[in-house]
């Protein structure tokens, strides 16, 4: 494992995110279940989202990479998913496990559900409700990602809960229109990540399929519908461009391309956030940016709709006026790592005030940061990447270890980083 040393830098200039990993998992998947072939362009071959391409292609689907760009003949267009056994390694991508249970009940033979990390610790309860009801067979491992299925789904009624992840909801909204039976999918408590909840029902009518949605309260799906193949282009992530946008709210001068001001994705909230905390965003020619402002306030800042900006939007209120409560987080304890802890832990260090709750933190801002000492990434590609933002603010060099996680998402983000004139090397690698 690498570690990295980031030396206190201003970021100027212009920087192209890279693709939205929500929305290309997403199409993936579509085009996957299209009978046909599509075309989808603007693609990042994270690790997540080559695990959801491996895991299509286990399902039947014949997927071409070339470039950023892949050309995709659905699984109805094949004979590979007609197998008796497949293996799906999800490496560490909970998007990828969630969406492609229920879609690997379309095909008929065992599928082999495999991954990493703490992966094996994202609860699947759901799931396996659902199996018990319809009598579909299933076995796995407490806290190890080894999940064995065997069965068709049938379609009815699904009772699931809002505020667990929205990502159960996306993996039945994916399957259900292709039984033959209507399903209705009632949520019995207030939904959470709403946002992604619509980049799904979004992806899914791009490709033919349409969903009613009552208000996020039940969800009216007509069986017997048809994905339909089409060329379809993946817009900037806000995920990722989140942290550039934090990034000038610190003091910094970047425009973030490739980002649009009415995108559906959830974590656009980063806009509404740090306008709430005194930022200006202004539209320029390939993207947006913010007008860099000495003084930034405290807010509240509420992350169920939005976890995954989270631990860089917390690095951002530590350096904010007054105290900021971040509220309804408690679903970043289960993601790579449990991102409330490693928050707390990591900007401690640098000297930040924080409050440790069970679903979210109190912040009071400071007025600068000292570095001059190691922090630790936990292995998580988020906490590693808002390290080396806050680096930017700080008096000293820090030294990030296990940097390499980034690999995750933005596998490029450093040399983003470096073009934009942060200064970084490589301090030592170890086994």
């Amino acid at each position: 494992m690498a570690d990295l040393k980031v030396y206190t830098s201003k970021l100027e200039g212009s920087v192209k995110v890279p693709p939205s990993k929500s929305m290309a998992h997403r199409a993936i998947i579509c085009a996957s279940l299209s009978d046909g072939k599509s075309k989808i362009n603007n693609i990042d071959y994270s690790d997540d989202i080559i695990a959801t391409i491996e895991g299509m292609r286990s399902l039947g689907a014949n997927i071409i990479q070339d470039n950023d760009s892949l050309e995709i003949d659905g699984i109805y267009s094949s004979t590979v998913g007609k197998r008796e056994e497949r293996v799906i390694d999800c490496n560490e991508s909970g998007s990828t496990l969630r969406f492609l249970i229920p879609i690997s009940l379309l095909v008929p033979g065992k599928s082999k559900f495999i991954g990493r990390g703490n992966l094996g610790k994202r609860p699947l309860n759901t799931y396996y409700e659902i199996f018990d009801k319809q009598g579909i067979e299933y076995s796995y491992e407490e806290e190890n990602l080894n999940l064995n299925i065997e069965g068709r789904l049938k379609g009815g009624e699904f009772y699931v809960k809002g505020n667990v992840s929205s990502q159960f909801i996306t993996g039945l909204l994916f399957t259900l229109p292709l039984l033959k039976e209507d399903s209705k999918i009632i949520i019995t408590t207030d939904m959470e990540s709403k946002g992604y909840i619509d980049l799904t029902l979004s992806a899914m009518k791009d490709f033919g399929v349409e969903i009613i949605n009552n208000d996020y309260k039940e969800f009216i799906i007509k069986g017997n519908q048809k994905y339909i193949s089409r060329k379809y282009r993946v817009e900037g992530d806000y995920s990722q461009g989140a942290f550039f946008l934090c990034a000038n709210a610190l003091g910094n001068n970047i425009e973030v391309q490739d980002l649009s001001l009415n995108s559906l994705q959830g974590d656009k909230e980063v806009v509404d956030i740090l306008e709430r905390m005194g930022v200006k965003f202004i539209n320029s020619e390939n993207g947006i940016k913010n007008e860099v402002s000495n003084i930034i306030n405290s807010t509240i800042i509420d992350g169920s709709q939005c976890p995954d900006i989270i631990p860089v939007l917390a690095a951002t209120a530590s350096l904010a006026k007054g105290r900021t409560e971040i509220i309804n987080a408690g679903r970043l304890r289960i993601k790579e790592c449990d991102r409330l802890a490693a928050v707390n832990s990591e900007l401690s260090k640098l000297g930040v005030n924080i409050i440790e709750k069970e679903d979210g933190l109190i912040i009071d801002g400071v007025d600068s940061l000292e570095g001059g000492i190691e922090v630790w990434s936990h292995k998580d590609h988020r906490i590693a990447m808002t390290l080396a933002i806050v680096a930017t603010r700080c008096k000293n060099p820090i030294i990030i270890k296990d940097y390499e996680c980034i690999a995750k998402s933005y596998p490029k983000f450093f040399e983003d980083y470096k073009m934009l004139g942060g200064k970084v090397d490589e301090w030592n690698v170890g086994k």
